[in-house]
């Protein structure tokens, strides 16, 4: 369990504290706007209304106590960069902030920011992949060479075992899982049979992803 601080409550700062509260952390939240706080104040351990810019209300909340603050401010980059600048001055252990834009997230990193998320931009990539690939039911981007898919089995796989199919050697892609249904099966052995209703979740390097998508569209 982490103790968490989560400033700025728009739809992003809500949904991060309710995946957050979730998972069992202990978590503070702030924002101006009165309804914001009220929509998540179940989830918090605390709750409070006010402005961050105002170095008042950070000395308030006791920065240093947490393992992790998030800048959630999305519309204001201005008060996204004083906060997270002001968070570092006062202790912060470790900042993450909310960016829209690439020129935003440099200004963030060399302010006080630890990491940078773009959670508009990561929905949008993978919307698009999901839509525009055809096979892909999900996908992870591990760094700008690997990503994780989630692809459907192709028709000459099914009946025959992962060794039959010589799947690493032939394909350059390494099996992290099956899923069917609600049921995932983790690293499946050499003799796992495919079958026509299961997704793959395979790894390796995009253009060998890329490569094994267009023969799947065959």
């Amino acid at each position: 369990m982490k103790s968490i601080l989560i400033i700025g409550l728009g739809r992003f700062g809500q949904h991060l504290c309710r995946k957050l509260a979730e998972r069992g952390n202990q978590i503070m939240v702030i924002d101006e706007k009165e309804e914001n706080v009220e929509a998540v104040m179940s989830l918090a351990a605390s709750a409070q209304i006010g402005d961050c810019t105002k170095e008042a209300v950070l000395d308030s909340l006791g920065i240093n106590n947490f393992d992790i603050c998030f800048v959630c401010i999305g519309t204001n980059f201005q008060s996204s960069l004083e906060i997270t600048s002001l968070l570092k001055e006062k202790g912060a252990k470790y900042v993450v902030s909310k960016a829209t834009r690439d020129i935003h997230a440099k200004f963030l990193l060399k302010n006080g920011a630890d990491e940078v998320v773009y959670p508009d931009r990561d929905i949008a990539e993978k919307t698009a992949m999901r839509y525009s690939a055809g096979h892909v039911f999900d996908y992870i981007e591990l760094n700008s060479e690997y990503s994780i898919y989630e692809i459907p089995v192709a028709a000459i796989w099914v009946g025959k075992t992962i060794r039959e199919v010589n799947f690493r050697v032939k394909y350059k892609i390494s099996i992290l899982g099956v899923r069917q249904g609600d049921e995932t099966s983790l690293l499946p052995m050499a003799d796992h049979v495919f079958n026509e209703h299961e997704h793959l979740m395979v790894v390796g390097k995009i253009e060998d992803l890329e490569r094994l998508l267009k023969k799947l569209d065959h």
